[in-house]
């Protein structure tokens, strides 16, 4: 798969990174997904609950990370699929390899703009951050896993049609939500649904979030780092190798 791994195409796949941020940042399914819907859920979730600063600190960046970065990735390819420039791009000197990190790192990069507006809302509103390095470095290896996981989602079915796309992440991402902690701390779940939160990348995230906060996990940090940044190494190569065997039914 990155056979031809070379600097000529990490710079390629940074090419297009500049491409999809110009592109699709400001696309409609791009913003609803990816800023209207985690505020409108966090809204939902603060309203009538009589909850601290910090109690909603974690919530509110797990939210805007895990829907930001997953937000664009799910859109590029049935959109370039659509649209005929995905054949353009496959005609040039590029790995497959690189173009879908290139996607990732676009995806990568919105995640981590829009992750700044929570994280000064919180710091203006009162939140205390204990570890600032923690914080930061959890929002950006989390970021890319979740762009990752947006490029994955994209993959199948090989569809041109971006609702169809954006349908089937949705049923991906909201589950994952609702069972990752974001609502509801990790200790006061029943047991069933803490073995399912452990087979979510955004447990892990809020995990780091709230011991970056309150100086309290559930699981060792270090086990969420490693966990993270499993998920994001198994995404990643997945979306890679499942695009690669659908591409030629995308170009048909």
């Amino acid at each position: 798969m990155f056979e031809t791994f070379s600097m000529e195409q990490l710079k390629r796949a940074f090419a297009i990174t500049k491409k999809d941020l110009r592109i699709y940042y400001n696309k409609g399914p791009v913003l609803i997904f990816g800023l209207i819907t985690p505020a409108f859920l966090f809204l939902a979730f603060f309203i009538g609950r009589n909850l601290t600063v910090e109690e909603l600190f974690p919530g509110l960046i797990g939210m805007a990370v895990f829907f930001s970065s997953t937000s664009i990735g799910p859109g590029i390819v049935p959109w370039e699929t659509r649209s005929r420039t995905l054949e353009r791009i496959l005609s040039t000197p590029i790995s497959v390899w690189a173009i879908f990190l290139g996607d990732v790192l676009a995806s990568f990069l919105y995640g981590l703009i829009i992750s700044l507006v929570p994280l000064i809302i919180g710091v203006v509103f009162g939140a205390t951050v204990h570890c600032w390095l923690t914080l930061c470095l959890s929002i950006a290896l989390a970021s890319f896993c979740f762009s990752s996981l947006g490029i994955l989602m994209s993959a199948y079915p090989p569809s041109d049609i971006p609702a169809t796309v954006m349908m089937v992440s949705s049923l991906v991402k909201f589950p994952l939500l609702f069972i990752s902690g974001v609502f509801i701390p990790l200790g006061q779940m029943p047991l069933w649904s803490r073995i399912l939160a452990s087979i979510s990348p955004l447990t892990y995230f809020v995990d780091l979030i709230r011991y970056s906060t309150q100086q309290t996990s559930y699981f060792p940090i270090t086990v969420d780092f490693a966990a993270i940044i499993l998920f994001a190494l198994a995404f990643l190569v997945a979306a890679i190798k499942i695009h690669e065997r659908t591409l030629p039914q995308r170009l048909s």
